[in-house]
């Protein structure tokens, strides 16, 4: 068993974190973490985007590819496989590395990946290519959620997600834009898929900014014996957020973690994910990361291919793509005005039911008007669902298995993700674009059941403790 006074020492540090001010040192800390998952967002955009220009290429063949389906299909299985590898697999390490070395290694990973895809001549080496990118987002995402979640104090954490969420998915318009841009051209002798990667590679960059600007998560180093480190981290913090006046009193400092109470920290350390604690949480957002991701990626990875099987030409299917993705990092700073007051799970069930029903209702239009109502009305469903998923599975689980339970429910959705793009692919050749949005919507009409009926009330739990 741990000692004592480490176990308190933990505790103070938690609740030093949870005192802190929302100032513009700590949105500083979010903007960077925000900057890799903008890596992330750019990298799956790419999924649907690079498709019609690779095969416009001749790189990918539109039909009888891999297994007899669209080369589409083995593209995307390729990035979400190599994702359920590194969310399963990696995200572990960064409960016992440290969030910073964890957070550090995976943009290294997919940035390199990235640039040598870029190079490639056939379909076969950029699967190969998107696999390994795919190993070095799954953990980052996992790493980001986690790092968030322990900086940020609980009441400021939602506006946190949602910000970070507005930064990450600027790079969907970006992606957009410079595949509208560059892939119907040769700028300098290379084909414009290329330059599209060359481009994504330079999260690496990223690197060289947060290497010594990012802190290493005080609440991990706590938790892992370190409480003199975590006490440097946090007194900085501190300086830098309450300034010149000081820290004030901390007696009424409300302990912000949702569930850290819930077991001691020596046995949430050691806790299977299965254990009587956690089994019912890891169960639902298991069953809820899977639904979603088939319907989240289902239809933004393959916007441009359902608009091309309706007699849209590549060129109008990128406009249309762009025109819906100028919603993705605006929307999530809209949500940042209810982040922190309605209930999450709530967020999650209402925004799953809409994106089930606009979806159905996006097939059956034959007006430019008609595709993009319907088409940003799923997109900004499915934004709020995404932004508050993660909020949400990052608060159920303490600090001490937070990146490894997190990992585990996230990388199964990766692993559907595999999955669904065969039986997307398969659906879109036998019953045509509409056959895609029904399957794709049952899923999430599914999700928001499930979510209403299992998922805790984390708001509920904070103001209980405040009150308490």
């Amino acid at each position: 068993m741990r000692d004592t006074n480490d176990v308190e020492g933990a505790r103070l540090i938690d609740a030093r974190i949870d005192n802190l001010p929302m100032t513009r040192h700590l949105w500083t800390l979010v903007l960077m973490l925000a900057l890799g998952a903008f890596f992330e967002a750019y990298e799956i955009s790419l999924t649907a985007l690079l498709s019609p220009g690779l095969v416009k290429a001749g790189v990918f063949a539109s039909a009888n590819g891999v297994f007899g389906l669209p080369d589409q299909a083995a593209f995307a299985s390729a990035t979400f496989l190599g994702m359920f590898v590194g969310a399963l697999a990696l995200g572990r390490f960064a409960d016992r590395l440290g969030r910073k070395l964890a957070f550090t290694g995976s943009l290294l990973t997919y940035s390199a990946a990235t640039l040598a895809m870029g190079f490639q001549e056939s379909a076969t080496a950029i699967d190969l290519c998107r696999l390994a990118a795919g190993v070095g987002l799954g953990a980052e995402l996992v790493v980001i959620d986690a790092f968030l979640a322990e900086l940020v104090p609980p009441r400021f954490r939602g506006r946190a997600f949602a910000l970070a969420a507005a930064i990450q998915f600027l790079a969907v318009p970006v992606a957009g834009g410079l595949c509208l841009a560059l892939i119907p051209h040769r700028p300098f002798g290379f084909e414009g898929w290329r330059w599209v990667c060359f481009i994504g590679s330079m999260g690496a960059l990223l690197v060289m900014l947060t290497r010594t600007r990012l802190p290493e998560s005080p609440r991990w180093l706590a938790r892992h014996g370190n409480l003199q480190r975590a006490d440097q981290i946090v007194s900085a913090l501190e300086r830098k957020c309450f300034g010149a006046a000081g820290v004030p009193e901390r007696a009424g400092t409300q302990h912000g973690e949702t569930v850290e109470a819930d077991l001691s920290d020596e046995s949430s350390r050691r806790a299977s994910l299965f254990a009587p604690a956690w089994r019912r949480r890891v169960v639902m957002l298991t069953t809820a990361n899977v639904l979603i991701a088939i319907g989240f990626f289902g239809f933004g990875s393959w916007l441009p291919t359902l608009l091309a099987s309706q007699g849209h030409s590549i060129v109008k299917s990128f406009q249309f793509t762009l025109c819906i993705a100028l919603c993705y990092p605006l929307c999530p700073l809209v949500f940042m005005f209810f982040a922190d007051k309605v209930e999450r799970k709530w967020q999650i069930s209402g925004a799953t039911l809409l994106a089930g029903v606009f979806g159905v209702c996006f097939g059956y239009q034959d007006s430019a008007s008609g595709l993009i109502l319907f088409g940003t009305a799923v997109t900004v469903a499915n934004l709020l669902t995404g932004y508050a998923l993660h909020t949400y599975q990052a608060e159920l689980f303490p600090s001490a298995i937070r990146a490894r339970a997190v990992g585990f429910v996230y990388s199964w959705s990766r692993l559907a993700v595999v999955f669904s793009s065969l039986v997307v692919g398969s659906l879109l050749q036998t019953g045509g674009a509409n056959a895609v949005l029904l399957f794709l919507g049952a899923t999430q009409v599914a999700v928001a059941v499930l979510v209403a009926a299992m998922g805790p009330k984390t708001l509920a739990i904070r103001e209980a403790r405040a009150s308490a």
